[in-house]
């Protein structure tokens, strides 16, 4: 007979209703969660019991931007021709376990070189530890734009990228490019609708494609079930963006009110990636860690995104969280809730953006994001009330994903 793991728990948060209810036990059967028992069962002869009776636990967290192929260090940008993709994927190894032992159990990636795409596979066989991921493969940007590969290359290696590497520059290259994407096996699409930090070009935020382009994007992207990531800085980006029909606006920094009026009418979220915005202005103060075209446009940018969203939120926009790991040391990501909560989301709401508005964004609202009998066993626990102490979000002390413990 198999065994099924009782989980005694002093606190548990109901991420639907925002309570926390105390002494429960959690029963788990293979992936599932079976059924939540008042007061503290033991189970029968030879089941897993685990106690976590001074703990507060939660359902697994869900960061809706990482870039698990990849890690900020100064020689990123030479590493782009040094790098073969076994050396990102055996990388990106090392990223995976850091995260889902940080206590993310699921992630968005948000763009790679492609090797994201063999990553998530990898972790769904059980071949490496990692989060349950969902990627854009390689994002879509257009000639000289945000995720425009070859940008900074020396013109023998520019060459003509089109939709296969990811640029798109008419309504035909942006249909080509989605179904590119889903023949490669990615979930979801990701666009550069402005300029950004860390490309080697000079705008951080001006718009980088047409209304146009994004709605032949979106209107694509949905025949495949896929929804669309919008990376933007520029408020006229973000709009352009919106109108298209995309889901998410990533670090959305200069947005306006028109802006935030606009999300809300069309039902898209902001993902903020607070911890992106002050890493990039920390980093662009060391001499040479960065290319010097990218120095002011960190130092603009970064500093702003928190107020931002401090306001947004307060605006009633939706927000998903989400951190953009990858541009700061992965396994870290749980610094984003200390940062929401000191721009005004009370500490109770940041952790249903991580849970329960993740896991519908994702349409895996019936599988992920609560703990509730027929979900699946994602379920992490930290050693203080975060309602009380949001800083204790960043030391999850129990990871279990699909039923299998991996930290304790």
């Amino acid at each position: 007979m198999a065994q099924d793991t009782y989980l005694q728990c002093g606190k548990l948060i109901n991420t639907k209703t925002g309570e926390v209810i105390t002494e429960k036990t959690i029963v788990i059967s293979g992936k599932k969660i079976v059924k939540i028992e008042n007061g503290y069962i033991n189970g029968k002869k030879g089941d897993v019991v685990i106690d976590l009776k001074n703990k507060t636990v939660m359902p697994g967290l869900i960061d809706m931007h990482i870039h698990i192929e990849s890690e900020t260090n100064p020689k990123a940008y030479l590493k782009r021709y040094t790098d073969n993709e076994a050396d990102l994927a055996f990388d990106a190894v090392g990223f995976a376990k850091k995260t889902l032992m940080a206590g993310f159990t699921t992630v968005r990636d948000l763009g790679g070189s492609g090797v994201n795409i063999s990553i998530k596979k990898a972790i769904a066989q059980g071949k490496i530890e990692g989060p349950r991921v969902f990627t854009a493969g390689k994002i879509l940007s257009t000639t000289g734009g945000h995720g425009d590969p070859t940008n900074g290359s020396k013109r023998s290696l520019v060459g003509d990228p089109g939709p296969k590497d990811g640029v798109v520059n008419s309504i035909e290259d942006a249909r080509k490019a989605v179904r590119q994407r889903y023949k490669n096996g990615a979930d979801l699409i990701k666009i550069t609708a402005t300029g950004g930090v860390l490309s080697v070009a000079k705008s951080g935020s001006n718009p980088q494609f047409t209304v146009e382009e994004i709605k032949a994007i979106c209107e694509t992207a949905k025949d495949y079930g896929y929804h669309v990531a919008a990376h933007a800085h520029g408020d006229e980006g973000m709009q352009r963006a919106i109108l298209g029909g995309v889901k998410t606006i990533e670090h959305g920094t200069l947005m306006s009110e028109k802006t935030m009026d606009l999300m809300k009418q069309h039902n898209a979220y902001l993902v903020p990636t607070i911890t992106a915005g002050k890493e990039v202005t920390d980093k662009a103060k060391i001499e040479g860690y960065y290319p010097s075209i990218i120095v002011p446009k960190a130092l603009n940018i970064g500093p702003k995104i928190q107020d931002t969203f401090g306001q947004a939120y307060k605006k009633g926009v939706g927000i998903a969280f989400g951190t953009d790991a990858g541009v700061f040391e992965h396994g870290k990501n749980g610094k984003e809730f200390r940062y929401m909560v000191e721009a005004g989301m009370p500490a109770i709401e940041v952790i249903q953006s991580a849970t329960v508005t993740n896991a519908k964004i994702l349409q895996m609202e019936d599988q992920l994001g609560q703990i509730t009998a027929g979900f699946i066993a994602d379920i992490v626990a930290v050693n203080e009330d975060p309602r009380k102490k949001i800083e204790t979000m960043e030391n999850v002390v129990f990871v279990m994903k699909e039923g299998k413990v991996y930290k304790q």
